[in-house]
C-alpha cells in the first residue's frame, strides 16, 4: 500500500520496492528499497516525466527535505522526482552493527556487502523502473557517488536513461584506490592551507587541540575516543561549500577554563560527535574503498596506506616543529573502527572487505565510449573529494558528454546553489545553453 501526504508546495509518496539482493540470483534472497515520490502540489495529477535522484555516498539515503527547496525546486517545474534511499541505506533494508549479525559472522557480513556497490544500485533501479515510470526512461540526477552510479548505469543499463545528469561525481574509470588518495592528499592540503589563509587564528587553536589530545585520552559522550587522527578527520567538511566556517566556529568553542586549568568544552566535544560519529551512515565506512575496487588488487585500507607517504600529515611531527596541523579529507581509516562504537564490532568485516581480490569492473569503456543518451556534468574546480583530472579525462572518454567547469561552488554545489546548478546543466545537456 502506497501512502501519500503533502507538505507546503508538494505531494510526497511512500514508495516500497522488493528486490533480489543478488540480481544475478533473482529466485533468491531479497531486500527492500524505499523511495519518496515527490510533485509538485499544482502537478500532482499531470503526467510528468521522471527524475531520479541518486545520493552521494556512498551509504546515506536521499535527502529529507521540507517543501521545495534548493534544486527539487527547480525540478518539480517539470519533474515527477524519485529520491532513492539506495540499498542499505535511509529507510530501506538496513546494514549496520545491529543488523549485519543476521548475516552471520564477518566473513558471511563481507559477503553480504559486496552487494551494495553501484553496479547493485543500477540494477536496482532497473528493476523498479517499470513499475516507477511504466518502463519509460527517466532522468537521472546523480550527486558525487551518485554519479559514479550514473556512470555505472550508462555503462550497464543506458536504455534505462532518458539523460544523466551528474554534478560533482564524474569517477576515473581505471584508477586503483592507491591512484585516487595519492591524488587526493594535495587536494585536502591545499584545502587547509585556505582555511588558515581564511582564518589565521585556527592554525594555533588547532594546534593546541591536537597537542591536547595526544597527551590526554579524551572520550565523547557517545564513547568515541577523540585522537588526534579523528581531530584532524573533521576536515572532511572543507569540502564543502561553508565548510571552512563550521570547522572555525568549531575550533574557537574548543576549550574553557575549569577549576583544574583549561579542557576541551563540552560543546566542543558534543559538535565534534556530530560529526564525527558513522552512527546514521555506517555502510560509508565499511564500503567507501570498495567504490574504487575494479579487480584482483584488494584497497588494503588505501587512504591509511598511502597517508604515510605524505609525512607532513603527521600531527606529532607538526607539533613537534613549526609546521601547522594537517586536516585530513574524504578518507576512511581502520583506527576509525576502533574509535566508533558504531563500527566497532564491524573491524573483521571490514578488514576482510579491504583484503578481497574479486572486485568486478564497475564501468564499461567501450560502452561509454559508444554512448547515445545526453549526459553533462559539472565538474567543480579542486573538488576536495573527487579529482578533477581524473573527471575530465572520464568527460573525454564518454561519447557526446558536455562538461560545466566552475570554481563557482564546492562539491555540494546542487544543494547549495538554489537551481542554479541544475537549471544550467539541464540547459547544457538540451543544447540550450
Amino acid at each position: 500500500m502506497t501512502l501519500s501526504y503533502r507538505q507546503p508546495g508538494v505531494v510526497l509518496t511512500d514508495r516500497r520496492f522488493t528486490v533480489p539482493l543478488d540480481h544475478d540470483q533473482p529466485g533468491g534472497e531479497t531486500i527492500e528499497l524505499y523511495a519518496r515520490e515527490v510533485v509538485a502540489s499544482d502537478k500532482a495529477h499531470q503526467d510528468l516525466p521522471w527524475l531520479l535522484y541518486l545520493q552521494g555516498g556512498p551509504g546515506f539515503g536521499a535527502d529529507r527535505s521540507v517543501g521545495r527547496p534548493g534544486w527539487l525546486g527547480r525540478a518539480l517545474k517539470e519533474y515527477r522526482v524519485l529520491l532513492l534511499d539506495q540499498r542499505g541505506t535511509g529507510h530501506s533494508t538496513p546494514a549496520n552493527r545491529q543488523t549485519l549479525p543476521l548475516r552471520g559472522g564477518p566473513a558471511e557480513q563481507a559477503d553480504y556487502l559486496t552487494h551494495f556497490r553501484a553496479d547493485s544500485i543500477v540494477r536496482d533501479c532497473e528493476a523498479i523502473r517499470a513499475q516507477v515510470t511504466g518502463g519509460a526512461p527517466w532522468t537521472v540526477l546523480g550527486q558525487s557517488f551518485g554519479g559514479f552510479c550514473a556512470t555505472s548505469y550508462l555503462s550497464l543499463a543506458p536504455e534505462g536513461l532518458a539523460t544523466a545528469v551528474i554534478t560533482g561525481g564524474l569517477p576515473s574509470l581505471d584508477a586503483h584506490a592507491d591512484d585516487v588518495y595519492r591524488a587526493a592528499f594535495p587536494r585536502i592540503e591545499r584545502k587547509v592551507t585556505a582555511h588558515y589563509a581564511r582564518y589565521p587564528q585556527d592554525a594555533e587553536r588547532a594546534r593546541r587541540i591536537a597537542d591536547h589530545l595526544l597527551t590526554h585520552d579524551v572520550v565523547l559522550p557517545n564513547g568515541y575516543r577523540l585522537t588526534v587522527e579523528a581531530f584532524q578527520s573533521l576536515g572532511i567538511v572543507l569540502g564543502t561549500g561553508d565548510g571552512t566556517h563550521r570547522l572555525h566556529y568549531l575550533l574557537e568553542d574548543a576549550f574553557v577554563r575549569t577549576p583544574r586549568g583549561f579542557t576541551l568544552s563540552d560543546a566542543f566535544l558534543e559538535q565534534a560527535q556530530g560529526m564525527l560519529s558513522y552512527a546514521r551512515h555506517p555502510l560509508y565506512a565499511l564500503i567507501h574503498e570498495s567504490i574504487y575496487g575494479q579487480d584482483a588488487r584488494p584497497t588494503a585500507w588505501s587512504a591509511e596506506r598511502v597517508r604515510a607517504e605524505f609525512p607532513q600529515f603527521d600531527a606529532a611531527k607538526a607539533l613537534a616543529g613549526d609546521e601547522p596541523l594537517l586536516f585530513t579529507g574524504e578518507s576512511i581509516h581502520p583506527w576509525m573502527f576502533d574509535c566508533d562504537p558504531a563500527l566497532r564490532p564491524l573491524r573483521e568485516t571490514a578488514d576482510l572487505l579491504a583484503a578481497r581480490t574479486d572486485w568486478t569492473p564497475l564501468y564499461d569503456p567501450a560502452r561509454l565510449a559508444a554512448n547515445d543518451v545526453p549526459v553533462v556534468a559539472a565538474v567543480y574546480h579542486d573538488d576536495m573529494y573527487v579529482d578533477t583530472a581524473h573527471s575530465l579525462r572520464t568527460a573525454r572518454a564518454i561519447r557526446g558528454l558536455r562538461t560545466w567547469v566552475t570554481d563557482e561552488f564546492e562539491h555540494d554545489g546542487v544543494r547549495t546553489g538554489g537551481g542554479r546548478v541544475l537549471d544550467r546543466l539541464l540547459a547544457l545537456v538540451r543544447n540550450e545553453a
